[in-house]
């Protein structure tokens, strides 16, 4: 076996407590942790040039070319984990140490790393306190001058099984690692810059050509394939301002900053990306930038076996639409954190509004209100807002967060969504909104035509594939609503509204009887937000139909306590059941978990 000594950063991560979470919950667990995986752990490596050496069940040790790039990804990785964990209540929070360290490893033939580089490493993650990072000295001489980071200093600290102590610094999570500022011998002349388009009234993206990493000019036009394909499929988004591929592609073969391309075509964000093709396979980097800061927004790696050019073009185009559109919502929505109401902007109140639709709580639904009524007072054709209104009241009225009767929230949803198809009738998210109140009046085969016509209009929206999911599920076929929702959810899997895709799965699992797997469903839900009281009420159903009391009972107490008073005749109970079998199922077992009469 042959071996590589070298000088590597090495990066150590482990989940604190994992094995008395797993212990409470196996399934919820590991579910969560394969999502922060696929999420946020592989995609931040990968922007950060890391490679994952080894997993160890609940932990990873990575490889990076600098000490710079392994400490800005594990800062990355800790916010991300801050923002997953809101909400959620402490014990059961998946929580990250992290360690650091620039030493001397032992690389073997297949690619394993080893020696006291990886041990000091490991050691370091130890003594990492929960959400921390910690540094050697090493690896904070190379980080000190190049990044802003506020840190303490724990001294020299013995390591166990390291012959002398290691001097520690902590790393404080929640602040940004950020170059520092050139000096003033290393400031150039200042340039006059040329005058720059203004940024839209809405987001904006440029697609820049992908480049072909393989030397293979064959690949150009498969690379060029993959760039025209997303400008085309994300200009039928009518709330996103798309630079046309004239422009976005005179940056080909150039080496640029993605700050100078936002400037120069006057966009907020820019996508690129790279195709690098071996034999039969092929590999394609994206990243989406906001090309305010130059900061990562998204980035994922796709490797495929090119057995069918086109199809894999026709895939990976569609996955990487699907994962751009939630991830501008999210960094838009982001931009309107911290600002009071009268600072927003037009578009800024309908990101803020949107944000608190979809957390599904009283208080957001009230929010939602007022900031859409007052968007609505400047712009009364808003297609997106009035979708907004429409979902929002659907909400309100589905689970009595109104003092109106039911049927009166159902005729403001039915006028509100009505209002956004005229305003827009070539808007998918406006089509889906009117769709859902067809659906909830017990017009299944209305609502199943009308989202098939959203889908049409727009291919990529996972709105309206996931409620073409709920009126399978609801109209008793609960098979072709899970292909439904596989595709929603492939498509877009960082979206807020996966908490009801995985909801619906679990009421189509529920409606085919199988009771186990609508409890697994209904609990990936939980854990994507807790808010969301169907989930619970379907593993009340579910356990109780199983057997399984005591689980029965902790989902009757989460499903009343976001429901409070809940009886068997509450019109909060009131679902679109085409079958009446499908009622009496979920009646029967909420009846079975003790819910009164």
């Amino acid at each position: 076996m042959t071996e590589t000594r070298k000088i590597a950063a090495i990066l150590a991560a482990d989940v604190v407590g994992f094995s008395k979470l797993a212990g409470a919950d196996e399934d919820r667990t590991l579910a969560r942790l394969r999502s922060l995986r696929s999420d946020l752990f592989d995609p931040t490596f990968a922007v950060h040039h890391g490679r994952v050496v080894k997993r160890t069940g609940d932990g990873a040790l990575v490889e990076f070319r600098s000490v710079v790039e392994a400490v800005r990804c594990a800062i990355e990785v800790q916010n991300g984990m801050v923002e997953r964990n809101a909400g959620l209540p402490p014990d059961r929070r998946i929580e990250l140490r992290i360690g650091i360290h620039l030493g001397d490893v032992v690389e073997e033939s297949d690619g394993d790393l080893m020696g006291d580089g990886v041990n000091i490493a490991a050691r370091l993650e130890g003594v990492a306190t929960p959400g921390a990072i910690c540094l050697s000295e090493d690896a904070y001489r190379q980080v000190k001058a190049r990044l802003d980071l506020a840190v303490s200093d724990l001294g020299a600290t013995a390591l166990k099984n390291i012959a002398d102590p290691i001097r520690i610094y902590s790393l404080q999570v929640g602040l940004s690692a950020e170059a520092k500022p050139a000096s003033q011998a290393e400031r150039a002349a200042p340039v006059q810059p040329p005058a720059s388009p203004a940024l839209p009234d809405k987001p904006s993206i440029a697609i820049l050509a992908f480049q072909n990493m393989s030397g293979d000019s064959e690949q150009e036009f498969f690379a060029d394939g993959i760039a025209e394909d997303i400008i085309t499929a994300l200009s039928k988004a009518h709330w996103l301002f798309v630079i046309a591929r004239n422009s976005s592609f005179t940056y080909k073969g150039k080496s640029v900053d993605m700050r100078q391309v936002g400037r120069e075509l006057g966009v907020r964000y820019v996508l690129e990306g790279s195709v690098r093709k071996a034999g039969n396979r092929v590999r394609i980097n994206a990243q989406l930038i906001d090309a305010g800061g130059g900061q990562h927004v998204w980035a994922e790696r796709y490797d495929r076996a090119l057995e069918d050019i086109f199809l894999v073009q026709d895939e990976i185009t569609q996955s990487i639409i699907g994962a751009i559109a939630p991830g501008i919502v999210a960094a838009e929505i982001q931009r309107t954190q911290g600002k009071r109401a009268a600072e927003l902007g037009q578009w800024e109140r309908v990101m803020r509004a949107h944000w608190h639709v979809q957390r599904f709580t009283r208080e957001d639904f009230n929010e939602a209100i007022l900031l859409i009524e007052e968007i609505l007072r400047h712009d009364s054709q808003n297609a997106m807002a009035l979708a907004d209104l429409a979902f929002n009241w659907h909400m309100g009225g589905l689970f009595g967060w109104t003092t109106e009767p039911f049927a009166v929230t159902m005729e403001r949803m039915g006028g509100a969504a009505r209002r956004a198809v005229a305003a827009d009738d070539r808007d998918a998210a406006a089509q889906t909104a009117l769709a859902i109140y067809e659906l909830f009046s017990g017009l299944h085969d209305d609502a199943i035509k009308r989202l098939s016509r959203a889908i049409e209009l727009d291919p990529n929206s996972s709105f309206a594939r996931g409620y073409l999911g709920t009126a399978y599920s609801f109209g008793g076929e609960p098979e072709r609503s899970l292909a439904a929702m596989h595709d929603a959810m492939r498509l877009s899997p960082r979206d807020c509204l996966m908490v009801i895709w995985h909801t619906v799965s679990a009421w189509s699992h529920l409606h085919a009887d199988r009771f186990a797997e609508a409890i697994s469903c209904a609990k990936q839900a939980i854990d994507f937000n807790p808010s969301f009281p169907d989930s619970h009420g379907i593993v009340t159903a579910a356990a109780a139909h199983l057997g399984r009391m005591t689980e029965a009972q902790t989902g009757l107490n989460g499903f009343t306590g976001l429901l409070p008073g809940l009886t068997l005749s509450d019109p909060r109970l009131v679902r679109p059941f085409r079958r009446a079998e499908d009622r009496e199922r979920f009646v029967s077992g909420l009846r079975k978990a003790g819910l009164p009469e």
